[in-house]
C-alpha cells in the first residue's frame, strides 16, 4: 500500500469574488512524481502557492505525512463573498509561514528562477542550509558553531560534485547559461533536504535538448535523494515521461486524473488542454 506524503482536501482559494481554486482534493504518495497541468491560469501556481505557506487557502486543509499542517475556513467579510463549497467543514486556521513550511520538510522551486544575483553557485546554495541550523545568534557571535558551519559547507560541496555542479561552484548563478540556472534553484532547494519537492514549470524557457536533460536530471534526483515530486508543467513529454500521476485543473478546478495514458486519451483534458494549438 502506497504511503501518503500530501494530501491537498477540499481546498479553495478566493481573492475577492475571483476563485482560483476551487475546491482541490489531489494525493501525491511517496516516492512518486505527480504532475499538475492545465492551461494557463488554471490555478497551478496558486495551489502551490497554498501547500508552501505563501497563502493561506480560503477553506480547506493540507495534510503532510499524515499531519494537518494547514487549515483555514471562511471568516470576516469572505463570510459573504465566499462561492466554493464545504464553508462550515472547517473551524479552525493553521497558516504557517514560507520558512515553517520548509523546516517542515517541503521545498520548492519557482517558475520564474529566483537565485540571489550577487552570489556564486556554492554561497546561493549553502544559504539555504540555514534553515537546518541549530545554532542561535550568541553562538554564532563567538563562532561556536564552526563545527556545524564546516560539516554545511561539506554538505553543500557534495550536493555540488553529486548534481554536476562543481565545476561552476565558483560562478555567479545568475551568470550561468539557464539550463543550469535551473540546476542550481533546484541544488538550493535540495539543499534544505526536504522529503517533498515542488517544482513549478521547471523546464520553462528551455529547449528541447535541454528539457531532455532535464527529465533525466529530476528522475535521477528523485532516485538519488528518495525524494518524491509534485511538479508544474507544460512540456507535455516531460510529464508524460516521468510522471507516475497526472492531475489535470482548468479553471480552477479538477477536471480529470490519473496515470499519464489515462489523462493523454481523456476527452475533457484533450478540449481543455492537450488539443489546444498552442501557436493559434
Amino acid at each position: 500500500m502506497s504511503e501518503n506524503v500530501l494530501t491537498i482536501e477540499n481546498a479553495t482559494m478566493q481573492f475577492g469574488g475571483v476563485v482560483a481554486v476551487d475546491n482541490l482534493n489531489l494525493k501525491v504518495d511517496k516516492d512518486q512524481i505527480v504532475s499538475l497541468i492545465g492551461p494557463n491560469g488554471a490555478g497551478k501556481t496558486t495551489a502551490f502557492n497554498v501547500v508552501t505557506g505563501v497563502y493561506a487557502p480560503t477553506n480547506g486543509a493540507v495534510w503532510f505525512e499524515g499531519r494537518k499542517i494547514i487549515e483555514n475556513t471562511p471568516h470576516g467579510k469572505m463570510k459573504k463573498l465566499y462561492k466554493g463549497q464545504n464553508a462550515s467543514k472547517y473551524s479552525h486556521m493553521i497558516a504557517p509561514t514560507p520558512d515553517k513550511i520548509t523546516q517542515m520538510g517541503i521545498a520548492r522551486t519557482f517558475q520564474n528562477i529566483r537565485l540571489w544575483k550577487s552570489q556564486t553557485v556554492f554561497e546561493n546554495v549553502l544559504i539555504a542550509k540555514h534553515c537546518r541550523r541549530s545554532t542561535n545568534l550568541l553562538s554564532a557571535t563567538f563562532r561556536l558553531n564552526a563545527d556545524e558551519e564546516k560539516r554545511q559547507r561539506e554538505e553543500c560541496e557534495n550536493l555540488l560534485h553529486v548534481l554536476g555542479l562543481e565545476d561552476v561552484r565558483n560562478e555567479l548563478a545568475t551568470g550561468l547559461p539557464y539550463g543550469l540556472q535551473r540546476r542550481v534553484e533546484i541544488a538550493r532547494a535540495l539543499a534544505t533536504e526536504p522529503k517533498l519537492l515542488l517544482l513549478d514549470e521547471p523546464a520553462a524557457g528551455m529547449n528541447p535538448q535541454e528539457t531532455e536533460e532535464l527529465t533525466a536530471f529530476i528522475d535521477r534526483i528523485r532516485t538519488d535523494f528518495r525524494l518524491t515530486v509534485f511538479m508544474i508543467e507544460h512540456h507535455m513529454d516531460l510529464v508524460m515521461d516521468i510522471s507516475d500521476r497526472v492531475y489535470v485543473l482548468d479553471f480552477g478546478r479538477l477536471i480529470a486524473e490519473g496515470t499519464p495514458a489515462e489523462v493523454q486519451n481523456d476527452p475533457r483534458v484533450i478540449d481543455a488542454y492537450l488539443g489546444v494549438d498552442e501557436d493559434a
